[in-house]
């Protein structure tokens, strides 16, 4: 067992920022009032390719990584044992939170109004949180048993591993979207009843094999929070870390042409490209709030980056609600779009909607910091 020492300076408000940036971009891009009048940067590419929406989900997971480098400097202190819980109870439990939300209401409603058990045979196993989970837990054991260095090393060679499996697994068109590796294998592990189907067709953008090169999104986001506790924002510090950015996004640019920029696929080009973005809005934020001290406005997403799981679900499940409840023959969702929002315009009326529920959200956040409820799993 190699245990990193992780240095114990303080939180830096840059990243905080960050992940509120995030949780609020996130719900925006998945709350349009009308998904057909959407923005095209605020829908995700149909297949190979990529749109700001597509950084949304591996920012996330960078977040998570860097949340990841604060936690860790607390296992020096503790046993093994109750170090492998903390890690196995955390995975399990946004894990399970994922699960049931897909399941929720837990019912379903007949075109007679008849109420029955929502089957656990046809609802999704995997999905964000689960990925989430997934990918905390096994940087999170990396990181703990192998140490900062060779986390990083073994996280990258996921990306080599990932891409061979899809070669070697994927047929004459690996890159396909009903030939590719990812979909045989939760095909066969899974089943079709439990795989994501807004598609067109049965497949989950968050698959079993799939995971494996999100993990080096956390992973780089561990790596970042851990060189800016030792380093601390300064001039040197974002001047490294620019210069990894670049050489990611060259290193991505390259790789696109062998094997494509594809979220859906989350093939190895996607995690370079997108820890590349992450590290230069970083950069970026860390110029802004501490080299420039220009911190007007950053309280807001602080906020919403101190309560993020929690926030995130409120967006999920409240859209659920908001389809339940109809006024008449219309979906509360959908009568608060037309009535409201669509006076505005088809297409701003869809963003403005996107935009009123993440402020909702935030709402909820921003109440739970005034009385310091802050919720860790």
């Amino acid at each position: 067992m190699t245990t990193t020492a992780v240095p114990t300076q303080k939180r830096f408000d840059a990243l905080d920022i960050f992940r509120g940036m995030t949780i609020c971009f996130m719900i925006i891009v998945n709350t349009s009032g009308n998904g057909a009048t959407t923005y095209w940067p605020l829908r995700h590419i149909d297949w190979n390719g990529f749109t700001p929406t597509d950084l949304v989900f591996p920012s996330f997971l960078f977040a998570v990584g860097n949340a990841l480098a604060f936690v860790s400097k607390k296992w020096a202190n503790m046993s093994q044992r109750d170090v492998l819980f903390k890690i196995g109870k955390r995975t399990l439990l946004i894990f399970l939170i994922g699960y049931l939300m897909y399941w929720f209401p837990f019912f379903r409603l007949d075109e007679q109004m008849h109420i029955s058990a929502f089957p656990i045979s046809d609802t999704r196993i995997m999905g964000v949180l689960q990925r989430i989970a997934l990918c905390y837990g096994i940087t999170a054991l990396l990181v703990y048993y192998l140490g900062h260095k060779r986390t990083i090393i073994v996280a990258s060679s996921l990306l080599v591993v990932y891409w061979i499996l899809l070669l070697v697994f994927g047929g004459d068109e690996p890159f396909s979207k009903t030939g590719n590796a990812v979909l045989k294998l939760d095909t066969w592990a899974l089943g079709i009843k439990h795989l994501y189907t807004g598609e067109g067709f049965p497949f989950d953008p968050e698959g079993i094999l799939s995971t494996l090169p999100a993990v080096f999104n956390v992973a780089m986001g561990y790596a970042t929070g851990y060189f800016l506790l030792k380093k601390g924002t300064t001039y040197e510090a974002i001047s490294k870390l620019l210069l990894g950015a670049f050489g990611l996004l060259i290193l991505a640019y390259i790789l696109n042409n062998f094997i494509p920029v594809n979220k859906k696929l989350w093939t190895s080009s996607y995690s370079l490209l997108t820890v590349g973005l992450d590290l230069l809005i970083i950069s970026f934020i860390i110029y802004i709030t501490e080299m420039l001290n220009f911190k007007k406005g950053s309280q807001f997403f602080i906020i919403a980056g101190k309560n993020p799981l929690l926030i995130y679900i409120l967006s999920e499940l409240g859209v659920v609600v908001l389809y339940m409840v109809h006024i008449g023959n219309v979906p509360l969702f959908s009568w608060i779009y037309t009535n409201i929002f669509q006076h505005a315009g088809n297409y701003l009326g869809a963003f403005l909607f996107a935009i009123w529920w993440m402020l909702t959200c935030w709402l909820f956040g921003y109440i739970l910091h005034k009385k310091n409820i802050y919720v860790k799993i």
